[in-house]
């Protein structure tokens, strides 16, 4: 009897995870899947007319940055929903979970082949750190959250390597010589050649922007943790009982968006537009922009669950649950799909077509995705890397076809 609600499914996360890959899949189209800097003036021919810069102010505003954090916040919450559900029946997950990050890392390493840009293998590495906090208190798992997205891991590492990189040789800032070959590989390189860039470099050069000044890794592991304790308080079990909280939160987050948008504005004035990250202001600015992104991400969460509330637009978010229960699968084969659209190996349109053209062929592909996943889903109980992993994660080979009546 205990382990029915296991099977349960809550389908706002669901439709959270999707509505988060749909974000994640315009920005990754929009910069073509380049997957690091790029050289000044590469682009140009993407940005010839307003659409274009309509586009690239909304992606900035809404999406570039938001949906890579609101995609780590579920991984933290669904962290906390794997170890939980093994815990009411008297089963510790932690190995189980270590083993399936190794699982997950081996996924992340071959789509890290295809794109750069990859985070499963960052969430893989991360998320190795979660598992202990699954039994610390919420107040410290939130000050932890805090001092990593106030910068403090931004400022351990500048003040170690004042501006320094602590990992990669180079290829982070535009003007980097292995910025320009990487992108000539990318635009007129091989399948092969493409592969040992990312296999080699590739890897460095993700470290350093997770763990250098930059602090992706820093922010996501923050996302983690909130995510871990919005679980832990089974907000998403209960959101009519508070709305009252969803109400405060938003406010507090529309001030926090504001503030720090002047704070950003203010400092990056300040330092001229010849801005060089080896500076004490530089690193203020970089954690007032990062508190931006922030605040629009919790704006961003706190809108969908609004919505989600009422009635009408519960059964319009819910279109992106099957989306969002296949998000491994979607998320691996857009960008297959895309590095063969924009690189040199594929078709070979990388800068060449108008920022505007590929934000409207994101769409389509997330609507085909989205329609071809509820398609799956009516047949079959997993995607397929979803089942790949639950499979060799328990050492079983689940059935993947639907019997009867069975749910996923």
């Amino acid at each position: 009897m205990s382990a029915k609600p296991i099977k349960q499914r809550i389908e706002i996360i669901d439709a959270l995870r999707g509505f988060a890959l749909a974000g994640i899949v315009i920005v990754h189209f929009v910069e073509n899947f380049v997957g690091s800097a790029i050289p000044e003036n590469a682009m140009a021919a993407t940005h010839v007319g307003i659409p274009d810069t309509i586009v690239d102010i909304f992606i900035g505003i809404f999406l570039r940055g938001k949906f890579f954090a609101l995609f780590s916040f579920l991984f933290g919450l669904s962290f906390f929903i794997q170890m939980d559900n093994a815990h009411k029946i008297g089963k510790n997950f932690g190995l189980r979970f270590f083993w399936r990050l190794i699982i997950l890392l081996g996924i992340g390493m071959v789509h890290h082949m295809f794109y750069r840009g990859d985070i499963l293998t960052i969430y893989a590495l991360l998320g190795i750190f979660l598992i202990p906090f699954y039994k610390i208190i919420d107040k410290w798992v939130l000050i932890c959250a805090a001092a990593l997205f106030l910068g403090g891991g931004r400022y351990i590492v500048f003040a170690i390597a004042h501006g320094e990189n602590i990992i990669s040789p180079g290829g982070i800032m535009p003007d980097d010589p292995e910025t320009l070959a990487y992108f000539n590989t990318l635009k007129n390189g091989t399948l092969g050649e493409v592969f040992v860039s990312n296999s080699t470099l590739g890897h460095l050069n993700k470290l350093e922007y997770q763990l250098g000044i930059f602090g992706r890794g820093y922010l996501t592991f923050g996302y983690f943790l909130l995510g871990l304790v919005i679980g832990r308080n089974g907000f998403f079990l209960k959101l009519k009982e508070n709305r009252k909280l969803i109400k405060k939160a938003l406010i507090g987050s529309i001030v926090l968006f504001v503030v720090s948008l002047v704070l950003t504005a203010l400092i990056f004035m300040q330092l001229g537009q010849d801005v060089t990250f080896d500076t004490w202001p530089a690193m203020a600015g970089l954690t007032a922009f990062d508190l931006n992104n922030i605040a629009m991400t919790f704006i961003l969460i706190i809108l969908f669950v609004m919505v989600y509330n009422k009635v009408k637009g519960q059964q319009w978010l819910l279109a992106f649950a099957p989306y969002g229960r296949m998000a491994l699968t979607n998320y691996f084969f857009q960008s297959v799909l895309g590095t063969f659209l924009f690189f040199g190996w594929g078709m070979g349109y990388l800068g060449e077509v108008r920022n505007s053209y590929i934000f409207l062929l994101a769409i389509a592909i997330i609507a085909v995705q989205m329609q071809l996943s509820k398609w799956w889903l009516m047949t079959f109980q997993y995607g397929p890397l979803e089942w790949l992993w639950r499979s060799i994660t328990f050492f079983t080979w689940y059935p993947l076809r639907k019997k009867g009546n069975v749910e996923a």
